[in-house]
């Protein structure tokens, strides 16, 4: 017997049915605000992670030499690769470019809750727009996406910050300006919840900050909870911090107008960790705490596609998580159910395989999902199986009922039948069930 690999988990029937439907819940509310489909591959050059995205993630790649020759890595995430196929036909796509995506990727972790060495997204992305109103429309698919789902504004928060405004508050507050690392600062903020003080204090150290500056800063990017409290870092930080808080309001304005905006909250202890991120950033998080880990993360990274080679082409996009947004959806109560449905049961008994499937097929042209006995079952044995697999109505075609120019419809949670004739079942539309006819 072969073990399951830790990190990686198989979906069983029940399990995926539910997940098809978040999903598709999500993908849904993307395509109704003009975003397009684009499928991507699974292995890319390992250099485009470790150049883009930072030499932190190296150690989380499953990269390997192939046969070739080359270093190659199943995709950590789809940020650079949809990059680099935005350079490779920039000039014959329209701007802006929205496309959305579903499937896997692979990174190296520590498993934990809502964390997997493989597990799924759906990215959203728009390329060639610097308006926050683009900003503003990625948050608002979401706040769709997840509202679709059941979900309410007592369940999540959207905790948006600008990075410009962490690193030009640096700049401010710093005696060597530039001895500083400003991406490590960024770095260190993004892990500020998850480590203790003296280990933050200690990166942003190592960062360049003295202990005074670092609690300096820290204070004032943890003081800010409101829109007003903006001024106040807009102050300390001089024109630049000035430019990006302005970036921030406006964001947040079209937020607001778009439908968003009672789901946003100013959060400027929230970084992102990957150093392609440029202005505005955003985190979803359970507003109870009960989810610890972040539902989905994302924003700005308008020099990413220039770092490819291509045209100057601003970007924002965001990525759900789906492992924590179940861990969501199951806290709130709106994960769907994770069972069997079927329709209908087409049930033969003796020699009535031809009709059977004559009614089996035309059930499914109407749409409709049906199932007929494959392993010769008896009588009772596809009664049982019809059950199992939770069919609402089950069709009996026996040679008796046939011999009367009938068939038996049964409600299968009732345990109710009745007889109906052959040649009106099924009508040429709709879903006919035994209330239909008793």
């Amino acid at each position: 017997m072969y073990d399951r690999l830790k990190g990686f988990r198989d979906f069983y029937p029940g399990e995926q049915s539910a997940r098809r439907e978040v999903t598709d819940t999500i993908e849904s509310a993307a395509h109704r605000y003009g975003f397009r489909e684009v499928a991507t591959p699974a292995l890319e050059r390992t250099r485009m992670y470790t150049d883009k995205s930072g030499e932190e993630i190296e150690s989380e790649l499953y990269s390997f030499v192939d046969q070739g020759g080359r270093d190659v890595a199943m995709t950590p995430e789809l940020t650079p690769t949809v990059a680099r196929m935005v350079v490779a036909r920039g000039q014959e796509l329209s701007k802006p470019i929205k496309w959305f995506s579903t499937q896997p990727f692979w990174r190296y972790e520590q498993v934990q809750q809502g964390r997997f060495r493989e597990f799924y997204q759906t990215n959203i992305d728009v390329f060639g727009s610097s308006e926050p109103e683009a900003d503003a429309e990625v948050l608002t698919v979401m706040a769709d996406a997840l509202t679709g789902l059941g979900l309410t504004g007592e369940d999540f928060e959207f905790r948006v910050s600008h990075r410009d405004i962490l690193g030009g508050l640096v700049r401010a507050l710093a005696t060597d300006p530039e001895g500083v690392d400003i991406d490590a600062v960024l770095r260190a903020v993004d892990k500020r919840a998850k480590i203790d003080e003296a280990e933050y204090l200690t990166l942003l150290a190592e960062a360049g900050l003295d202990r005074g500056t670092a609690r300096e800063f820290d204070d004032l990017i943890a003081g800010v909870d409101t829109v007003a409290d903006l001024d106040v870092v807009a102050e300390a930080g001089g024109e630049d911090v000035e430019s990006a808080v302005s970036n921030l309001r406006n964001v947040l304005a079209a937020a607001e107008d778009f439908g968003a905006g009672e789901f946003c909250e100013v959060s400027l202890t929230t970084a992102r960790g990957l150093d392609y991120y440029t202005g505005v950033v955003f985190e979803c998080f359970d507003s109870t705490g009960n989810v610890s880990r972040s539902i989905f993360g994302g924003g700005r990274y308008d020099d990413l596609i220039e770092s490819f080679g291509g045209q100057p082409t601003p970007a924002v996009g965001v990525a759900p998580g789906h492992a924590t947004l179940k861990l969501l959806c199951q806290r709130a109560g709106v994960w769907p159910v994770e069972e069997l449905t079927t329709d209908y049961y087409v049930l033969t008994v003796g020699d009535t395989r031809a009709e059977a499937a004559r009614i089996a097929r035309e059930l499914r042209d109407l749409g409709h999902v049906v199932e007929t006995d494959v392993v010769d079952r008896g009588f009772g044995g596809q009664l049982g199986y019809a059950d199992s697999i939770n069919a609402e109505t089950t069709v009996i075609v026996g040679e008796q009922d046939l011999a009367n120019d009938e068939v038996t419809i049964k409600d299968m949670e009732r345990g109710d039948q009745t007889q109906v004739p052959v040649d009106e079942f099924p009508p040429e539309s709709g879903r006919p069930t035994y209330e239909d006819y008793e």
